[in-house]
């Protein structure tokens, strides 16, 4: 299993090309089960998440292959399987996105109730709710969704609580659905825009991606079409993070500075200087760093995804931050590695209070998820000595060669096989 050891030392300094974003790079590849058309996929991140969906996609009998400058093409000429299976399902909750297209496309499907990162309870009831209104028959036994329809029939859904999968499922289903679907309550990401973009060029009619009311009007098929990725919102969050806490200075290209709004305003806040133009952002880190609050919400507002990269960087500022996560019951795992390294942090329910600033130091430490590995990265670019983070698989799901990309700009980081 590899790991990581970091020496803490300079500020970092220079030029970072954020990514694609692989959440929604996912929900695009899925969509190519809805089509027998080709699909040109472009800034693709190369992360374990995208070739476990390679890896799926291809157990369904879809045609995926990887060209150079971070493209893909896929085909789904024929639907070979209907399965998605528990092997492959259980590291990645993302795999659930092809079951509204499965179901669609060939009228059935059975998909493993999926896995991921154990950051909370994400249940798929919310899909299989939806699916039934659009005229599925749905039946969750032995591990696996199990669905059937006729024919889907428009509808007017009501999500209980906004879901991001959730949404990306239903507009794939809906989109070969006979007549008008409303999605209520809909997710307002990025990606979910991204995807409705990329339905609407293969030909589907979706309106209103962005706001909590989506339309899909139905057609019959859907063709091929090439399509470019976003770029990684998070993943650029996580470097304007990595400026901040090392007093450093970095620029970030092939970003959208408008995705990342909450964050930016939060870290200009906390004193960091941040200028953002058209793909560019600019940040620099400052001596003094000052405690601010902010609390999780679904976009437009603060990410849940970039809460650990946060909390580290206020374990380095002055004075006392409250952090509410209001997304995931069970996203505060990282609080006790980074205590371990010497973080003031008291976990009270869904708030943690951290006091700064402290001095870190380097420890062994042990990542629990994603961006909790991404948490402790940034930690230990400021922790006296040197760190070891185990268990850095997580962090491979998301983060496209990072050691690689903070070594670029001054990092003293390398990976322990």
């Amino acid at each position: 299993m590899d790991k990581l050891k970091i020496t803490a030392g300079r500020p970092l300094a220079g030029t970072v090309r954020i990514s694609g974003a692989k959440n929604s790079a996912l929900p695009a590849m899925a969509a190519a089960l809805l089509t027998s058309g080709e699909l040109l996929l472009e800034n693709l991140p190369f992360v374990n998440d995208i070739f476990t969906m390679r890896r799926l996609l291809r157990e369904l009998g879809v045609s995926v292959e990887f060209e150079a400058d971070h493209a893909a093409r896929l085909c789904a000429a024929t639907i070979q399987s209907h399965e998605a299976p528990y092997d492959l399902v259980k590291t990645m909750r993302a795999s659930v996105l092809v079951l509204g297209p499965l179901l669609a496309r060939t009228g059935r499907a059975r998909v493993s109730l999926p896995g991921g990162c154990a950051i909370g309870a994400r249940p798929i009831n919310l899909h299989i709710k939806a699916l039934e209104k659009l005229g599925a028959e749905v039946r969750t036994e032995h591990g696996y969704v199990e669905a059937t329809a006729a024919g889907l029939v428009g509808s007017e859904i009501l999500f209980d609580k906004i879901t991001v999968t959730g949404t990306e499922n239903l507009m794939m289903a809906a989109a070969l659905a006979q007549g008008r679907t409303v999605l209520e309550n809909a997710a307002r990401e990025p990606e979910v825009v991204d995807l409705a973009e990329l339905l609407n060029k293969m030909g589907a009619k979706i309106e209103g991606a962005g706001t909590q009311t989506i339309a899909i009007e139905g057609v019959r098929q859907l063709g091929g079409t090439s399509h470019r990725i976003i770029p990684d919102r998070i993943e650029a969050g996580t470097f304007l993070v990595a400026a901040a806490i090392t007093g450093g200075e970095l620029v970030l290209v092939d970003t959208n500075p408008g995705h990342l709004s909450a964050v930016i305003d939060k870290l200009r806040e906390a004193g960091v200087s941040i200028e953002a133009s058209n793909g560019k952002i600019r940040v620099r880190g400052q001596a003094e760093l000052k405690a601010v609050d902010v609390i999780t919400k679904e976009y437009p507002g603060f990410a849940t995804d970039m809460q650990a990269q946060y909390m580290t960087l206020m374990t380095q500022a002055t004075g006392t931050s409250v952090i509410t996560e209001n997304i995931f019951e069970n996203r505060f795992m990282h609080a006790s590695e980074l205590m371990r390294m010497g973080a003031s942090i008291r976990l009270d329910g869904s708030r943690a209070i951290v006091t700064g600033k402290t001095r870190l130091s380097g420890a062994n430490v042990i990542a629990s998820d994603l961006r909790a590995s991404a948490s402790l990265i940034l930690a230990a670019l400021v922790a006296e000595g040197s760190t070891v983070i185990d268990r850095v698989y997580h962090l491979d799901r998301g983060y496209e060669k990072i050691e690689d990309k903070l070594r670029s700009v001054g990092a003293e980081i390398e990976r322990l096989k």
